[in-house]
């Protein structure tokens, strides 16, 4: 479980540097390293990748308890909330792109699918 948890992580903070990432095209690298007083609205690509992180935030700490809790209840079905923690892991993993391709439906399939991932989690409690 905590392998998944740690991949979780890592996910999230690479989707935390995202958005800055596609502000260097637009201002270039010599104000990207200054303060960025005036960054201006983010472009396309950018607004996507900062409610893609918005939207991952909300849904890393639900996450994090329910491990957390699959790790300390006794009687937790582990198998089940391992599995639940790939499920979400991978769904995450495919959210992202999909999300900054503007993928609709496949996009919203993929946060569906890591949602059952933490009722598997939840589950796995019972």
């Amino acid at each position: 479980m905590l392998t998944w948890v740690l991949l979780v992580l890592i996910l999230y903070y690479a989707g935390t540097f995202m958005p800055s990432m596609f502000l260097i095209p637009r201002i270039g690298l010599g104000p990207y390293m200054g303060a960025r007083d005036s960054d201006g609205d983010p472009g396309v690509v950018q607004g996507r990748a900062e409610r893609a992180h918005r939207n991952f935030r909300e849904n890393l700490t639900p996450f994090v308890g329910l491990a957390l809790l699959a790790m300390i209840v006794p009687d937790a079905d582990m198998g089940r909330a391992v599995l639940g923690a790939q499920v979400f892991f991978l769904a995450r993993l495919a959210y992202l792109p999909l999300y900054l391709l503007a993928v609709p439906w496949v996009r919203s399939g993929a946060y569906i699918l890591g949602f059952v991932g933490q009722l598997m989690m939840g589950l796995a409690l019972i």
